[in-house]
């Protein structure tokens, strides 16, 4: 038994005294860090032959033109069972004519203005913008009065921006379609 403890007591020195010298003992060095991944091309670098969207202004949108292009998006809305707020603004971005459907949502009313106003200052659909956030070019939410979501649709007529629509209420899928109504009234290639 004494042979037993004086053997434990040996081993555990033995290990006390070899612990801390195998702990000063240097490390294996770290590998190389590796050599940086060359940076992937920025598509936003690339500089197009033709300027996108480049669409002149015309002259405002009549009132009459406004009041249809409205008129066959309640029809959209009320075919589908929508509650939706339909603005039509001119080529300088002003509101021309508006429609509250009964029971849409109050945040909607300015919503649907911006979004025609967005559609005629950047001269494309709204949508545009919405699918440069989602894919990752997150810098658009930087540009002054952008709304990043679909229901904004330029309206054109003769190759010349004469306003905008802008529908607002449901999901983005849903004003998108209730603005398409309206503005296959004066964008005929729609």
């Amino acid at each position: 038994m004494k042979i037993r403890v004086l053997s434990t007591v040996l081993l555990g020195a033995a290990l006390f005294m070899v612990g801390p010298a195998a702990a000063q003992a240097p490390a294996t060095p770290p590998a190389a860090p590796a050599a940086p991944a060359a940076p992937a091309a920025n598509p936003l670098d690339v500089i197009p032959e033709k300027m996108p969207f480049a669409s002149a202004y015309g002259a405002p949108i009549s009132l009459d033109k406004a009041e249809a292009a409205l008129a066959a998006a309640v029809a959209e809305a009320n075919k589908r069972g929508w509650q939706m707020n339909m603005a039509v603004v001119d080529s300088g971005g002003n509101l021309v004519s508006f429609k509250r459907m009964d029971g849409a949502q109050l945040a909607s009313i300015a919503i649907a203005e911006h979004k025609a106003r967005v559609a005629v200052k950047f001269r494309r659909p709204t949508k545009i913008f919405e699918n440069a956030v989602q894919s990752g070019v997150v810098y658009v939410v930087t540009l002054d009065d952008v709304v990043a979501s679909r229901g904004g649709i330029p309206l054109i007529e003769n190759d010349k921006i004469i306003g905008a629509i802008g529908c607002s209420g449901g999901t983005g899928s849903q004003d998108e379609a209730t603005c398409m109504a309206g503005a296959a009234t004066i964008n005929k290639s729609m």
